[in-house]
């Protein structure tokens, strides 16, 4: 199916191979300090798979730079799914990827990859360069735009280690990949860049590296996983039909509203009484939607599910239990098991992140000699998904390792742990704001650390 994509489109993509001049950044990063680059990015947001300014921007600094830069990677492979998936390709979508590669030498081979896309989000930070944007996703949905992810802070630090690297050649050896990733938010971006021959058409990395904002540690810190650090995640879709008829008189029914509860219920069983307690898994309900009357029963119910593990054993034995949980409960309902339930795994399946334990002790150690010891700490697993992941699950089996940058401001962080403190805005809250500065220069200290020791 890859290659079949990939062959469909190949005319497609030779024709984007450059950036149109209607996409040229109307912002230059040139000059631009890294404060000024984030601020412009965070109230300039993009939703998924529309990063076309965004990506212009990147694409002209690292161009300025001196790299070599090919722009639009992933993007016939976006296209195609948003036509499968809406029957339609709005003017605008599409993949809008970068890869920039340095040489210098014979050496190893690194990818650094930062991702663009924003959430369909109304920002309330109250800060002076806040998003004002609005706009319309790909699937149809109209809204606010923010970076709530920080993923302003990822491309900026990006930038910030490129133009370190760049002026720093004498320091390593090796060539370096600069990857900016779009669609992150909806899992799709990595595999649009990799299906678009990210590690073919451009040089194989040795490794791969990213950071992500914490938006639980302080400004200026770094966390480091070794193993798995954030999880498989699946979205499932459940329909169960029954029977309808009058609420007065249920005998006449099979209530599909009653299997499906009978169905909620025993889920819970699934994490409880048959994964290994010393295991982590998630299986969430979020949405249960059936009805619209006091007294009609209806003919059919909709549940949304969203299921989380880290090994892939385990993600299997979820998604297996929960189909047979909802066949069993609707055979028992009197219903035909086959005709009354669809199962359904969403395609936008994230797996697992494994952080290579080798190359968590390696880096670690580079980041306690760069940011001190005190700023340095072990980062718990997260049941968070992160498509970064896909990188270190091809067939190449490359390491790969993500970094947490904290991005509280510290005043905050010390409240909050107080007894009775203000909790922290998570991730994705229309009132996260990172501490612009200090995480910059943590990131980039971090980043152009870990790069050098990586291509030595």
């Amino acid at each position: 199916m890859k290659h079949a994509l990939l062959a469909l489109s190949a005319a497609f993509l030779s024709a984007c191979a450059t950036t149109p001049a209607s996409a040229q950044p109307a912002f230059s990063a040139d000059g631009k300090s890294l404060r000024q680059i984030y601020e412009h990015l965070h109230a300039n947001p993009e939703l998924s798979l529309q990063e076309v300014k965004t990506s212009a921007i990147l694409a002209a600094e690292m161009k300025r730079l001196g790299f070599t830069v090919t722009t639009h990677v992933g993007d016939a492979w976006a296209k195609a799914r948003a036509q499968r998936e809406y029957g339609k390709i709005e003017d605008g979508v599409g993949g809008y990827g970068i890869v920039a590669v340095m040489e210098n030498g014979p050496g190893p081979v690194l990818m650094i990859r930062a991702d663009m896309d924003a959430l369909p989000l109304v920002e309330k930070t109250g800060l002076p360069y806040a998003s004002k944007t609005r706009d319309i996703a790909w699937s149809g949905e109209e809204s606010g735009v923010m970076h709530a992810c920080g993923h302003d802070i990822h491309m900026t630090t990006w930038i910030g280690t490129a133009r370190e690297l760049a002026a720093r050649k004498s320091e390593w050896k090796g060539t370096l990949v600069m990857i900016a990733q779009p669609a992150e938010e909806i899992g799709l971006g990595a595999m649009a860049m990799l299906n678009d021959g990210l590690f073919t058409r451009f040089p194989k990395p040795d490794h791969v590296i990213a950071l992500h904002d914490h938006a639980g540690l302080p400004a200026g810190m770094m966390g480091v996983g070794s193993g798995y650090v954030m999880a498989n995640v699946d979205s499932v879709d459940l329909t169960i039909t029954g029977k309808g008829g009058h609420g007065a008189y249920p005998q006449d029914t099979r209530d599909p509203i009653v299997v499906a509860a009978r169905i909620v219920t025993t889920l819970q069983t699934l994490v409880s009484r048959e994964i290994d307690p010393l295991d982590s898994a998630v299986v969430t309900v979020g949405a249960f939607n059936g009805g619209f009357k006091h007294n009609i029963i209806p003919d059919e119910v909709k549940l949304q599910l969203t299921v989380r593990s880290f090994a892939d054993a385990t993600r299997d034995k979820l998604l297996a239990g929960i189909e047979r949980i909802a066949r069993a409960e609707a055979l028992a309902a009197g219903l035909d098991p086959q005709a009354a339930i669809s199962f359904n795994v969403k395609a936008d399946h994230t797996p697992s992140l494994y952080n290579e334990p080798e190359l968590a002790t390696r880096l670690g150690g580079v980041l306690r000699a760069t940011l001190g010891e005190a700023n340095v700490t072990t980062a718990t697993p997260s049941m968070a998904g992160e498509d970064f992941a896909r990188y270190g699950r091809t067939a190449e089996d490359i390491p790969v390792m993500l970094l947490w940058l904290g991005a509280v401001k510290r005043e905050a962080w010390e409240a909050a742990q107080k007894p009775g403190g203000k909790p922290l805005p998570s991730l994705h809250s229309s009132e996260y704001a990172p501490d612009p500065d200090p995480t910059l220069a943590a990131g980039v200290k971090a980043m152009t650390a870990s790069a050098i020791e990586l291509l030595k």
